[in-house]
């Protein structure tokens, strides 16, 4: 069997034996022939497939934890489900997410088989059918992709052009906009976003720019030249590295301030009762990270470290001081 054939085979077998437990359970003594034609193989492979099973379970892998099945004569069922009672489903929110992510990786050339990823998007639209994620803002996330994907289909003529580019961005770690001219390199999705991997001029080294936050893009007419010396960084272990002058704080963030885990890089995200989330945040302008947490009206509480808190509540009392004179509303 050649390498094609094989992971076919694996990739066919994985959802199987997904299957298998609960179609078994809902069906107690049903034949081996029988179940074999429901799945679409030989009553060989499907003997095969749940010999498999045997072998997977819970942790501790001894008596109790493993998958166990009952064979009597031609028929099986199942004594011992370790869990997989029910159908692998993805949530509405899950499903949501996955769809957004799927797009944009369509809408990036040269990172995967844009082919595979299509078929894919149209198995999981088929199997999410006409129900609406509840709790999840589709229509503000698909305007942003649109936005997003005019901004790609620049940056990826400019690529293919091997022309320059000239920008208008935001640094949320700094809170500020500049024009910048960088010469591209190349195109990178990292943790379901897009990023213009660049030599930017005005630092004088390689930038990554998330393609959601340049607010302006123009193709010049001058080529694209990163110097020699330009290299690409290595996102094999993640996109950011902690830097030697940048400070860690662990905020609990409300339901109404996730949001700062989506939009910035955040590290141990944490669920905690009621919505909330609790993570740790680096940064390097504590007066950036104050005005941050102020923003938030409350929705934000700073756990460490402590001279953090003390500085947002100094600003927050500055700021009542400086409204006394205001008439009570």
């Amino acid at each position: 069997m050649n390498a094609k054939a094989q992971a076919s085979t694996a990739a066919d077998r994985l959802p199987r034996l997904l299957a298998l437990v609960p179609y078994l359970i809902a069906r107690p003594g049903i034949p081996l022939d029988e179940a074999a034609a429901d799945f679409g193989v030989t009553p060989k492979q499907l003997r095969k497939d749940l010999e498999l099973l045997w072998m997977c379970g819970l942790p501790g892998y001894g008596p109790g934890d493993l998958i166990d099945l009952s064979f009597e004569g031609e028929t099986i069922t199942v004594t011992y489900d370790a869990g997989m009672s029910r159908p692998l489903r993805l949530t509405a929110a899950e499903a949501t997410a996955l769809l957004v992510a799927l797009r944009a990786l369509a809408n990036t050339p040269g990172v995967v088989d844009s082919d595979a990823v299509r078929r894919t998007l149209a198995k999981i639209e088929s199997a999410v059918g006409q129900a609406q994620p509840a709790g999840v803002v589709v229509g503000l996330t698909m305007r942003e992709n649109e936005a997003t994907g005019r901004t790609r289909e620049v940056v990826l003529s400019a690529l293919a052009g091997r022309r320059a580019l000239r920008i208008r961005y935001y640094t949320a770690s700094r809170d500020e906009i500049s024009d910048r001219t960088v010469d591209p390199m190349r195109m990178l999705l990292v943790e379901g976003r897009s990023y213009l991997e660049a030599w930017c001029r005005l630092a004088e080294d390689v930038r990554l720019f998330r393609l959601d936050r340049i607010d302006q893009v123009e193709v010049l007419a001058e080529p694209a030249a990163p110097p020699p010396h330009a290299r690409p960084h290595d996102v094999s272990e993640g996109l950011f590295r902690p830097e030697p002058d940048q400070r860690e704080a662990v905020l609990v963030l409300a339901p109404d301030a996730r949001w700062i885990a989506e939009y910035y890089p955040v590290e141990d995200l944490t669920e905690l009762d009621g919505g909330r989330a609790r993570v740790r945040m680096r940064y390097t302008d504590t007066s950036w990270m104050v005005r941050l947490i102020l923003g938030q009206a409350g929705e934000v509480i700073v756990a460490q470290p402590d001279e953090l808190a003390y500085a947002v509540m100094s600003c927050a009392r500055q700021a009542l001081t400086r409204a006394d004179h205001l008439p009570a509303t």
